[in-house]
């Protein structure tokens, strides 16, 4: 296998089409295509379910996804440092700094420069990642550090609560729904919801799976998408409610209302994930991002 075998299992199975995979890859659908064919034929299996309507990742697929991230993040990092030690820099160390969907990605950018001043030896690359792969990522010390969601599964790594956020509704402004202050679960059951994919972040929908579960509501995503951006422009287009989280939205979308959920398990945990003796790097980040957390809640 090679990397555009890889890229392409990886855009298509966060994308769940090839025509957006391969526009996202800025190459051509048959190549697309013949790629995750060539890495189907290398491993024996089939990764995805194909129907003329829809693409689905198989059970293999769903396994393998984490596994693809952290292979390609190790690549970037292998790049990183033989361009660094081609250019003379032996001394100089990478940092990859992992960051899921729907994270708050602004205190990221807040502590970035900080941590640049005071480690100017250091390479610092941050990494779109979904929390699974971030896991393999840093038990496999493929990444120094990751920013995720709360999850089962988590051994073998430290995590620590960087802040808890609420789900919120995305709601078209002429919806009935949308001059309420906080909406229930109940109140949604058998809505038309439009959320994120799960393999980009299972412990958000199995948050989401709960709440509703709790609830006695019933849960129908009818689409999913892999940025609150997209989420919105579906709203706004009248094909259902959205469902994001706090962190996620930097102002409220034009013409959509913004309602918080209510009830139990409406808030996710967002965390810091390191090895359980992280770099000084690494560790040196995480205290700024919990100070930055800190006191944007003050």
């Amino acid at each position: 296998m090679d990397r555009i075998e890889l890229e392409a299992f990886v855009a298509v199975a966060e994308e769940l089409h090839f025509g957006r995979a391969a526009a996202r890859l800025h190459r051509g659908q048959p190549t697309v295509s013949e790629a995750v064919r060539r890495l189907e034929g290398g491993l024996g299996g089939r990764l995805f379910h194909r129907t003329s309507r829809r693409v689905s990742l198989t059970d293999l697929g769903e396994a393998l996804l984490p596994d693809a991230h952290a292979a390609l993040a190790q690549l970037r990092r292998f790049q990183q440092r033989g361009r660094a030690l081609a250019a003379g820099e032996g001394a100089s160390t990478t940092l990859v700094v992992a960051h899921a969907e729907y994270t708050c990605y602004h205190l990221l950018l807040r502590c970035l420069p900080r941590l640049r001043e005071r480690f100017p030896d250091v390479t610092i690359v941050p990494e779109p990642m979904p929390t699974t792969a971030q896991l393999t990522a840093v038990r496999t010390e493929s990444i120094g550090l990751g920013i995720g969601w709360a999850t089962d599964g988590i051994t073998g790594v430290r995590a620590r609560v960087l802040s808890t956020e609420r789900f919120m509704a995305l709601v078209p402004e002429a919806h009935p729904l949308a001059e309420r202050a906080e909406l229930s679960a109940c109140e949604l059951s058998a809505s038309d919801l439009l959320t994120w994919p799960h393999q980009i972040n299972s412990g958000l929908c199995d948050r989401l799976l709960a709440a509703f579960r709790i609830g006695g509501a019933d849960l129908r995503i009818i689409r999913t998408a892999g940025s609150v951006h997209d989420i919105a422009a579906h709203v706004a287009a009248g094909t259902g409610i959205g469902i994001t989280v706090e962190s996620a939205l930097d102002h409220r979308p034009p013409g959509l209302r913004v309602v918080p959920l209510t009830g139990p398990s409406t808030t996710a945990d967002q965390v810091i994930l390191t090895p359980p003796e992280p770099s000084e790097t690494a560790a040196a980040l995480r205290d700024l991002l919990l100070e930055a957390s800190e006191a944007s809640a003050g």
